[in-house]
């Protein structure tokens, strides 16, 4: 069975329930034009208009079709994570999402969802993954800006959520944001270029360090596109642990992480298993942002790994990983 652990997507019945239940959410305003539906949370500019691929349910499982691709694992999209609103419209935000995503997958069992979870209150957080697993998602995706630019996932106030994925066993992908606040990344393309794991490296280091992953560890955390770069730093910060007293062992973290091949150079992604294990890497697209690798098994078989190995990585560790058939 081959197996995209790393896509997105919004699916039209979700897009015809934030239009009906919008009244609910008193900090909340849609913005309809031409160029799509945008969402304003709590007086905020408003999101980037949602991109016909991400809704396109037909597109995706002829993509995955042409592409030999068995299930998709997917996410929501993190400009509409909703981590703006008051926590008291965060929640059934979050619900409704998830509402809409667990019917989809029903409907089309070739898609695996992933929950969303209201990250600006660490306590609702954790019950909406604890009823989103219970409800049979096997995890969540999450930003890395829980409560905007600066803002960080090891705040204490979220020990809760950190908590709940630890006693249900969930997997927390940690995505980039779309905007991290570094203004020099706006030119170039860098925003996905660079931007994207320069957030991530952030966000996920801060996890390491701080003792969360290994604290954690029966949480299976997934920091996407080679442990966020991770795997090249990683000396630096073992040297950094020698050095500041306090910090926990970042290597014996990295050994915890999931990550995903979404490299787009084979020699990265041979580097990649070599340091965190075949074990803990599997084969992601990013569908449906032209960032993504589109032909997601390529790369896998570029790298010339070990038969066994390949095999994990398209689909052997997901299979158990998500518990699928």
């Amino acid at each position: 069975m081959i197996i995209d652990v790393h896509g997105h997507l919004v699916p039209p019945d979700l897009l015809a329930a934030i239009r009906k239940e919008s009244g609910r959410f008193a900090s909340l305003r849609l913005v309809e034009d031409g160029a799509g539906l945008a969402i304003a949370f709590a007086g905020g500019k408003p999101s980037r208009p949602i991109m016909k691929g991400l809704s396109d349910v037909a597109g995706r499982l002829a993509w995955m079709g042409k592409r030999g691709i068995d299930r998709h694992v997917v996410g929501g999209w993190p400009d509409w994570f909703g981590y703006e609103l008051p926590a008291a419209e965060g929640e059934p935000w979050c619900r409704l999402f998830n509402d809409a995503q667990l019917a989809a997958a029903k409907a089309e069992p070739r898609f695996v969802p992933l929950a969303s979870v209201p990250l600006q209150d660490g306590a609702r957080a954790g019950a909406v993954l604890k009823a989103a697993v219970a409800a049979g998602f096997p995890g969540a995706m999450i930003s890395t800006l829980p409560r905007g630019i600066g803002s960080v996932l090891d705040a204490p106030d979220l020990d809760p959520f950190w908590a709940a994925a630890d006693e249900t066993g969930a997997l927390v992908h940690i995505h980039p944001s779309y905007d991290a606040g570094d203004v020099r990344v706006n030119d170039y393309g860098l925003a996905n270029g660079v931007g994207r794991i320069s957030d991530a490296i952030v966000a996920v280091a801060r996890l390491l360090c701080s003792g969360h992953v290994t604290r954690y560890r029966n949480a299976r955390i997934f920091a996407p596109m080679g442990a966020a770069g991770l795997p090249f730093l990683i000396g630096r910060l073992q040297r950094n642990h020698k050095i500041t007293p306090g910090i926990a062992d970042p290597s014996e973290g990295l050994g915890l992480l999931y990550t995903d091949s979404i490299l787009h150079d084979p020699r990265v992604l041979r580097f990649v298993v070599e340091m965190v294990g075949a074990d803990r890497v599997m084969m992601g697209s990013d569908m449906p942002f032209p960032i993504g690798d589109e032909d997601p098994a390529q790369i896998v078989a570029a790298a010339k790994l070990q038969p066994a190995q390949a095999a994990s990585i398209t689909g052997g560790l997901a299979a158990k990983l998500f518990r699928l058939q």
